[in-house]
């Protein structure tokens, strides 16, 4: 249990500011309110997202003397407050009532009079989020890591300053320092949006919303504009995603694959306009007026929204860190700079998760957290960024790992292909949710899988197994050589795997 915190952070904290007895690892210091640590930890994690909260587990499990600061007031950071687990809970709920809506009659099943009730669906979606969060400290507790409430600012390399959310200031020193804070929300390119989170909204207003829109226009076709679009569709609004490129779901994603989805999306209401630069959006009574032109340049065009999410991608976080009195390296994007090791440019603290190089994904962040404190522990660690899955929650749901067709094609690697439909598997069609296909790409000479890309039902568990064998280098014929449960939506892998080294039963 956090040693400081025997009463509750608040309590505790109160505690010191009226004594200079010593407390825990901490001692307060009256005339200065500043706590300071009787001895380095070995390990000190900022941040308290997905990368950092798991480091400083694994770092306290290494047998590390251990401190996570986080400023929020809750851990699981972006992630888990404003992310992926309440972004999950509305998707999920608004597919249930959606679905209840428009599919349950020809399932049997007769409903009547269904309505939505957005503050009990907010509600749950909050639920869901306090119990991850509170879960989190659980484990802090009975992994013995100090958990601490505030604001943290290098002092030095080895010394960090945090004010504490409580009020009062303390000085943390340690041995070893990972930094990991993350991103925020990207700003309009060139700053003629504004967000308000209100009517122009970052994709945290958009889990916020309360109300349904009549119309909504979401600037930017990756991922989180894809996902929040479908959840306020499904509630009601008629949604509008404009993005700059000629395709939809962001950066790795396989073309034929995104096109497919985008159809998928189209069925189910969503407009959308491609190839599509947005100039500006202004209020005006009561609703926002978008410009836009060709992304070549052309005539410009207009749009009427009552609600406008800008989902233009995220940026490193360092606000407030003092990267300069450590003398920590970033590059013109932001990002800090780190070798294959996670090392900063000054020894002693690594680096990991958004805001440092590569995708910005929790999973991402927390193999590298786990990397971070082994090379610290044991001189070793390891992460293999050709295994690191990326997944859509819509539905369908898409879901992929490794290489693409396009970039195969302009590597001038020979490859292979195989798909196999969920119109042919036997459990997509009892479940009456057929849409969708497997598709393996692998090495002609070797068999070796390169990279799956699946749309359809369970997309996102289905991908595991095609991590797994990126990561073990299996081939497509290990894969289809390896028995599936029948009748299951993973039959349509393997027989996926089947189509690429041999042909399908199925199909």
């Amino acid at each position: 249990m956090l040693q400081v915190q025997k009463l509750s952070s608040g309590a505790a904290v109160r505690r010191l500011r009226h004594t200079a007895t010593q407390v825990g690892r901490w001692q307060q210091q009256q005339q200065r309110g500043l706590a300071t640590q009787s001895e380095p930890y070995d390990a000190v994690i900022i941040g308290g997202g997905p990368g950092g909260y798991v480091a400083a587990i694994k770092a306290a499990q290494h047998g590390l003397r251990t401190a996570c600061i986080e400023k929020r007031g809750s851990l699981g950071g972006t992630c888990l407050n404003v992310g992926c687990i309440p972004s999950k809970a509305m998707l999920n709920n608004s597919h249930i009532y959606h679905q209840t809506k428009h599919d349950l009659k020809r399932r049997g099943i007769e409903v009547s009079d269904v309505q939505l009730n957005l503050p009990q669906m907010l509600k749950a979606k909050e639920d869901a989020v306090t119990g991850l969060t509170k879960g989190i400290e659980v484990l802090f507790k009975q992994n013995k890591v100090d958990y601490i409430k505030g604001a943290a600012s290098f002092v030095s390399p080895t010394k960090l300053s945090v004010k504490l959310n409580d009020g009062g200031e303390t000085e943390v020193e340690a041995k070893n320092i990972i930094i990991a804070t993350g991103s925020e929300v990207a700003p309009f390119p060139g700053g003629a949006i504004q967000i308000d989170e209100e009517q122009i909204v970052s994709s945290t207003g958009a889990l916020a919303l309360q109300k349904v829109p009549e119309k909504m226009v979401v600037i930017g076709g990756g991922i989180i504009g894809l996902e929040m679009g479908s959840v306020w569709s499904r509630l009601g609004a008629e949604v509008t995603v404009v993005e700059f490129l000629g395709g939809i779901g962001g950066a790795g994603i396989d073309e034929e694959i995104a096109k497919m989805f985008q159809r998928s999306l189209q069925k189910q209401g969503l407009k959308f306009m491609l190839n599509t630069k947005v100039l500006s959006a202004e209020k005006k009574d009561g609703k926002v007026y978008i410009k836009t032109e060709a992304a070549k340049g052309g005539k410009e065009d207009s749009l009427e929204a009552d609600v406008v999410l800008v989902a233009v991608g995220r940026r490193p976080y360092t606000e407030g860190l003092n990267l300069e009195a450590a003398g920590v390296e970033v590059d013109n994007r932001g990002r800090i700079v780190i070798d294959d090791q996670f090392n900063t440019s000054v020894k002693g603290i690594k680096c990991i998760g958004d805001v440092t190089f590569g995708p910005m994904l929790a999973h991402k962040a927390e193999e590298e957290g786990i990397a971070a404190v082994e090379y610290i522990s044991k001189g070793h660690g390891h992460v293999n960024y050709h295994a690191i899955p990326s997944v859509v929650y819509t539905h369908p749901e898409v879901a992929w790992v490794g290489k693409t067709e396009q970039e195969l094609k302009a590597a001038g690697v020979k490859y292979k292909i195989g798909k196999f439909p969920f119109a042919a598997n036997s459990r997509a069609k009892t479940n009456l949710d057929t849409e969708g296909t497997v598709k393996f790409i692998t090495e002609q000479e070797t068999d070796r899988v390169l990279g799956v890309h699946i749309i359809g039902p369970n997309a996102g568990e289905m991908i595991a197994e095609a991590v797994l064998a990126v990561e073990y280098g299996a081939s497509a014929e290990d894969i289809a050589r390896t028995c599936h449960a029948h009748p299951t939506l993973s039959e349509a892998f393997k027989e996926g795997a089947m189509a690429a080294y041999d042909k399908p039963i199925h199909f």
